[in-house]
């Protein structure tokens, strides 16, 4: 699906164009074209081949989703993957992906799964005409640095949701949901990093090797970006060894409360085994009893009995095992 296909002249916008026109806009001088695609057919990235001449590899590798994170120079342009990420209604990471087609006079996005329009920062680039003149690298970093700005407010949202977890952790155990969503908050922290992890490189080596397409004064904003990715990196890391550290204090915890019911219990096995072993001696059939034949035999048996658990209890509550 196009989204939009707009020609740019000396950084301004001024035409829809159709997909026929394409290679004619690309003939002139100091104009590129924006196009914005949503999970396009293969025939018209067929046609789209044609009109910007773009390797055939890349074209294979737009049509497919669940592409790593990547930067691939073929000819004079190079095709860029890059994950994106926001929070959903129930707070998890969703993650789904944009591939570039960045040349000098151009800029493809192609959006796959999960993964937010860029009407708006297209919007917000047309209105910097002094940038968007120095062609499509200026708004390609206006996505890139979009999304990871998303990168970072969700580790802001998370990081705030994780230390409500950790300071109620001493008073609330966790339940078997609580550790499942735990645990899958994990695996997203750690495919978030992931995600960041391979834009640093991106832009570094756009900042490098490509200073045809990423003008000299554009790539102070890509170390920008780069930054910013790095600090993602770090916060996801550091949140994920801090649930870490609360799923295994939360099992310490776990340990030391069945520890405390254990010795209760032990505690009051130990005083309740000597009326057990008293009483059980008159389920007997001795023939010779001496207390049988006394007046105060049954009496005096039960308070000896007593006192003996009397004593246990004081001594086992004195230990803090009652």
């Amino acid at each position: 699906m196009v989204i939009n296909c707009v020609a740019y002249r000396h950084g301004k916008r001024e035409e829809h164009v159709d997909v026929a026109d394409i290679s004619e806009v690309l003939k002139e001088d100091k104009a590129f074209i924006w196009l914005g695609l949503n999970q396009p057919e293969p025939a018209f990235m067929q046609t789209l081949q044609e009109e910007f001449g773009l390797h055939e590899l890349a074209i294979e590798d737009a049509l497919v989703a669940h592409q790593r994170p990547k930067i691939e120079q073929y000819g004079e342009s190079v095709f860029i993957v890059v994950k994106t990420a926001h929070l959903d209604d129930l707070q998890r990471i969703s993650f789904g992906e944009t591939h570039f087609f960045l040349g000098k006079n151009f800029l493809i996005t192609v959006r796959h799964g999960s993964s937010e329009g860029y009407a708006g920062i297209r919007a917000k680039a047309e209105k910097n005409h002094t940038m968007l003149c120095q062609g499509p690298g200026y708004a390609f970093y206006c996505i890139l640095d979009f999304i990871v700005d998303t990168y970072s407010k969700i580790t802001e949202s998370l990081s705030e949701r994780i230390g409500d977890l950790e300071d109620g952790m001493f008073t609330t155990r966790f339940d078997s949901q609580t550790l499942e969503n735990v645990y899958h908050l994990r695996r997203e922290l750690l495919a978030l990093r992931n995600a960041a992890m391979p834009v640093t490189e991106i832009c570094a080596q756009l900042a490098r090797f490509h200073e045809d397409i990423i003008p000299k004064n554009l790539r102070a904003y890509l170390r920008d970006v780069q930054d910013h990715a790095h600090h993602v990196m770090i916060d996801a890391e550091d949140m994920r060894e801090m649930l870490t550290s609360a799923m295994q204090v939360n099992l310490a915890l776990v340990s030391v409360q069945q520890s405390e019911v254990n010795k209760k219990l032990a505690g009051w096995g130990a005083v309740l085994i000597v009326p057990t072993i008293v009483f059980s001696m008159y389920g007997m059939n001795f023939s010779d009893m001496p207390e049988l034949k006394t007046h105060f035999g049954y009496p005096i048996v039960l308070a000896v009995t007593l006192m003996i658990c009397g004593l246990m209890w004081s001594r086992l509550k004195k230990a803090g095992w009652l």
